[in-house]
């Protein structure tokens, strides 16, 4: 296990979530835009003429500028702070307790953190969705707005008064089940790759590179960016079918009632099979820029003394 590992307990709360909530919400902001790219893709129908990544960022700079990039931005803001708080809470705690209770299973250093990793991923995710879940509603609307001939709104609350207005509070609830189904595999998925995957490289380059026998700050970063990486690689695969089915099922709710067979059948008429898979190379991207960039935030802020 690599010794640049800090437990729960001795971490300083405070500042790990002050400082964290400034690094986080500079990595959302840089990688925002990417969400929207992925987000159009997916609902896009087959009459579109903007498919590709490329013609959809071409397409909101040419009507919205650089603002359009950012369309529902300030929504997700909103609920960002609290959610991650509730998420890293949860997988810190959930990690300890894991761990201490695969002890007397005598399992690998990597086969531990992994299932340790996993389990606190998925139930972090599980507890963060229920504050997530009508953001995403609203933002994912605010993102589409106009394009493949969605509403347009005025801005998240116009969003939720019609939404409640239309389905009541289940209607901000609405793909809540897909979206335990899509984050918390996706959640437990990147976790476990990203834990595994960093005591794997630890073992292949070795721990003591230091002068008192501590990892380098540049080995510790380039193991941490690599696993961040493989993991964004990895839960991407999997999960991406289920978040192209979430993504529609949230979007058109107002326009109209679709059930989960009717979008999987849409997306396999207008594409074949390779339509569940739609959004996978933004969505790759933002899981893999986003995991490496948000490793190295959470790593640093439970090892750097702030």
């Amino acid at each position: 296990m690599a010794s640049s590992d800090v437990n729960w307990d001795r971490l300083d709360k405070k500042k790990f979530y002050v400082v964290g909530a400034g690094l986080f919400t500079g990595v959302t902001v840089a990688l925002y835009p990417v969400s929207v790219v992925k987000t159009r893709l997916q609902v896009a129908s087959k009459d579109t003429l903007e498919r590709s990544a490329l013609s959809v960022v071409k397409g909101l700079l040419k009507t919205d500028g650089i603002r359009g990039l950012y369309k529902g931005f300030l929504t997700v803001m909103t609920g960002t702070i609290p959610t991650r708080i509730i998420f890293l809470t949860a997988l810190e705690t959930t990690k300890v307790a894991s761990l201490r209770m695969l002890e007397p299973f005598r399992l690998s250093d990597t086969t531990q953190t992994a299932i340790s990793n996993g389990l606190a991923g998925m139930t972090s995710s599980l507890l963060a969705q229920a504050m997530f879940v009508p953001i995403d509603v609203v933002s994912q609307k605010l993102m589409v707005q106009g394009y493949s001939g969605h509403t347009q709104y005025t801005g998240g609350l116009d969003v939720a008064r019609k939404v409640l207005r239309s389905d009541g509070i289940r209607g901000l609830y609405r793909g809540f089940g897909l979206s335990v189904m899509t984050y918390v595999p996706s959640s437990a998925v990147w976790w476990a790759s990203y834990g595994s995957s960093k005591h794997y490289l630890w073992r292949i380059l070795g721990d003591n590179s230091g002068e008192e026998g501590t990892p380098s700050l540049l080995k510790i970063m380039l193991v941490q960016a690599t696993g961040g990486i493989i993991a964004g690689a990895t839960a991407s695969s999997i999960t991406t079918p289920l978040d192209t089915i979430k993504t529609r099922l949230q979007v058109t709710g107002l326009e109209k009632k679709i059930s989960v067979k009717q979008v999987v059948k849409d997306l396999i008429l207008e594409d074949g099979w390779k339509g569940l898979y739609r959004g996978l190379g933004p969505r790759f991207f933002s899981m893999s820029a986003w995991g490496t960039s948000m490793i190295l935030a959470y790593e640093y802020l439970k090892m750097a003394r702030i």
